[in-house]
């Protein structure tokens, strides 16, 4: 009786909290953008290789097979799947977007390595050099963020860039459909699993386009995707901050060969959500928990929470040696 009566409790203060009235937001449901890239079946159509029957080594390959006028040829034709098929090569995907996107005032002179008008809009930018950098880091956000929404992003990714000297290409991946707000959809687990997925052939894609395995920065829901990636990400560090839980009790439970690193700032508001998983809702364990067995990083000056890449703190410079592989 005593047990149930906890977990009945439980169950009341999530729901509590995804309901607002512990002061979080509310949200509204979203639908994941799923499958291959805008312009598909017209390449599919050309006798192209069908996306979602190749591996992205596979379609690394393909275009080295190719001249580089047929190359072009493809930019000219196909921007848009060019620009989003995981395993192209960096320029190519750079010279692809900027014709999709033709101008865009939001992106001008930027790096675009991926862009995908449906839904809300999903987009990845790079800073630094990706194809030559020793080290190379991706940043994966929580709610709220997408193409028209990045510029936070994209700043942390900046801030990251420049705290490794320069050393650091650091892609700003908002490359899945986020919770809007923190409801439902952020107290769940059904964009993460969607956006694993998109996050686990992301990377394939620029590993098979030779860069090294990066560092991943999963921020706040966005840990919860990289929880559920990790056993399939070819990734060398897993760096989780500000978050929920990773729908995982312990480093072992997820499966991966990644250094797994957490950060939580004594102000960061999400250590008033639960960490608890009942009926679909709920991430699970605190990451930063010793038990859970992840390597701490040192946040106590970071900015609530979303200030982990805030210049000067510790919490940055941490990210910066863990992205050039300077700590154990």
């Amino acid at each position: 009786m005593r047990r149930y009566n906890k977990t009945v409790a439980t169950f009341a203060l999530v729901v509590t909290v995804v309901a607002g009235t512990a002061g979080w937001a509310s949200g509204s449901s979203q639908q994941a953008v799923t499958g291959g890239p805008e312009g598909v079946r017209a390449w599919v159509a050309a006798g192209l290789p069908d996306p979602a029957g190749v591996t992205a080594r596979e379609v690394s390959e393909f275009f080295r097979s190719l001249t580089s006028p047929q190359q072009q040829e493809l930019i000219r034709l196909h921007p848009s799947v060019v620009g989003n098929l995981d395993g192209v090569p960096v320029h190519l995907r750079y010279a692809a977007n900027a014709r999709s996107l033709k101008g865009d005032p939001r992106f001008v002179g930027r790096q675009v390595l991926a862009y995908d008008p449906r839904g809300r809009g999903q987009v990845a930018v790079v800073e630094g050099d990706l194809e030559r950098a020793a080290h190379v880091a991706v940043v994966v956000p929580g709610s709220d963020v997408d193409a028209g929404h990045s510029a936070s992003l994209v700043r942390k990714a900046e801030a990251l860039h420049d705290a490794s000297g320069g050393r650091t290409a650091v892609v700003a991946w908002a490359g899945y459909t986020t919770p809007v707000g923190v409801g439902v959809d952020a107290a769940t687990g059904g964009l993460a699993e969607a956006g694993a997925a998109r996050l686990v052939r992301f990377v394939d894609g620029i590993v098979a386009a030779g860069a090294p395995e990066p560092a991943v920065f999963c921020h706040s829901y966005g840990s919860v995707v990289c929880g559920l990636a990790a056993r399939d990400l070819k990734a060398k560090d897993i760096v989780v901050h500000g978050s929920p839980g990773m729908r995982a009790d312990n480093v072992a439970e997820l499966r991966t060969s990644a250094r797994v690193w957490a950060a939580k700032d004594p102000d960061d508001w999400i250590s008033k959500v639960p960490n608890v998983r009942l009926l679909g809702l709920g991430h699970g364990a605190d990451p930063t928990d010793p038990e859970f067995g992840a390597r701490p990083v040192p946040a106590a000056d970071a900015r609530g929470h979303d200030g982990y890449f805030a210049p000067g703190t510790q919490s940055l410079r941490a990210f910066a040696a863990i992205a050039e592989g300077d700590v154990e």
